[in-house]
């Protein structure tokens, strides 16, 4: 991708085991490097610090940043780079009180214009709209690409664009939005990495 295009946000599987995820993971950072990595939250607790204490150094040797969904305290105590709240605006001040000034507190708000300028307004280092693509998740709306046409013109606070993404919609996205998160697009293939490259080409 061109040198202004936006960056990759790697998310982790889901109910992923920290035995199996190791080589998959670096595998697709060494293929498209990202510049963070994103635990997915769902799961046991102490498989998630198992993946969070591989992830992290995996992610930290080439240099990536790396946040987990919701859990402030794993973040804590695995020496994590953030997290990624879930509930849009509703936690950044409290995530923001627990784990400093330094730390990345994002906050994802689905198709929420409102839920996003709150977010932003309470401190997050960025904001994330999804589903961008077509999904029977959540209640299957859909973000407008209007949405990021507009906040990447009035808002400073970046801006990532994740759910069901594909080629054509990240052609759509580069323009308007900072980073594109992708996950579940790669992981469900035979060789991910390889459909990383496919899909970041």
């Amino acid at each position: 991708m061109a040198q202004d295009a936006p960056q990759l946000y790697l998310i982790t599987p889901a109910g992923a085991l920290a035995s199996a995820l190791g080589p998959l993971l670096a595998d697709a950072m060494d293929r498209v490097p990202p510049a963070c990595l994103r635990i997915c939250g769902a799961g046991d607790e102490d498989e998630l610090g198992r993946i969070a204490d591989l992830a992290r150094e995996i992610a930290h040797a080439r240099d990536v940043a790396v946040v987990i969904d919701d859990h402030v305290r794993l973040a804590q105590r695995h020496g994590l780079d953030g997290v990624h709240l879930t509930d849009g605006a509703r936690g950044v001040r409290a995530a923001r009180k627990e784990l400093g000034t330094d730390a990345i507190v994002g906050a994802f708000c689905a198709t929420s214009r409102h839920d996003g300028m709150n977010a932003a307004e309470a401190g997050a280092d960025y904001v994330s709209f999804g589903p961008v693509g077509a999904t029977t998740l959540g209640r299957g709306e859909s973000v407008p690409l209007e949405l990021f046409q507009w906040w990447s013109e009035m808002i400073e606070v970046p801006i990532v664009a994740e759910g069901a993404i594909t080629r054509e919609l990240m052609t759509e996205l580069s323009p308007v939005s900072d980073f594109i998160a992708l996950g579940p697009e790669i992981w469900a293939a035979d060789e991910p990495a390889a459909a990383l490259a496919a899909l970041w080409q």
